[in-house]
């Protein structure tokens, strides 16, 4: 994916509207369907779709570190298990149910709670994108802090909670983010549309992950 968008001038947000609408209930769907298709989360092709978060994340600088250090250990911790037995962990699902049978699903080294970070990165993106799309004037400062409020936050210790706070002077500012944002051949407008089917495809996804993880965990 990283490859073809350097060829063609994707922009980081085009590529994970196109991972998701390829993958879309194929990525995550929560309880049983009509074809009594039971609860999944396709690992590979989420961790694909986290990966490309992780590039938008980098467009806000320094203020995202840790928070991109931390997906980046989430997703090397289920990748090293997904790789041990493909067959066996394709789902995160059964990954979550398992060590919630075990009694490992709240350490603080086990896979659940590496998705469960997972997921909440994601909540800080939809938030973030969100009151982009409310206010294409925002103060990129103010967005960001509110997003990390929302998501974030409780979550955090005082110590990465500080990180953060001492990020925030660091944000870029508003025309700055979109102007990093955009390809050559995009203009706001462009932007702006691909920034609202993004949010489109984003908000029914978590909703799913959600529900799937107050069933499990």
């Amino acid at each position: 994916m990283k490859r073809r968008r350097e060829i063609e001038k994707v922009s980081e947000i085009r590529s994970i509207i196109e991972e998701l609408s390829i993958e879309q209930g194929v990525i995550a769907k929560s309880g049983v369907d009509d074809h009594n298709n039971a609860a999944h989360i396709s690992i590979k092709p989420f961790l694909s779709f986290c990966n490309l978060v992780i590039q938008i994340l980098d467009k806000i600088g320094p203020t995202m570190a840790v928070m991109r250090q931390d997906m980046h250990q989430n997703i090397q911790r289920l990748e090293k298990l997904q790789e041990s037995d493909p067959s066996l962990y394709s789902n995160v699902v059964e990954i979550l149910k398992k060590e919630a049978t075990e009694g490992s699903a709240r350490k603080v080294a086990s896979c659940s709670r590496a998705f469960v970070w997972l997921t909440r990165s994601l909540d800080f993106t939809l938030a973030l994108l969100q009151s982009l799309l409310k206010d294409v004037g925002v103060n990129m400062e103010q967005a960001v802090e509110e997003a990390y409020n929302i998501s974030l936050k409780p979550w955090h210790g005082w110590i990465s909670s500080a990180a953060c706070k001492v990020g925030l002077k660091l944000v870029p500012d508003n025309k700055t983010f979109v102007r990093i944002l955009m390809t050559k051949d995009e203009d706001h407008d462009t932007l702006k549309e691909e920034m609202q089917t993004l949010v489109s495809l984003l908000t029914p996804l978590l909703g799913d992950i959600h529900s799937i993880l107050a069933s499990s965990i």
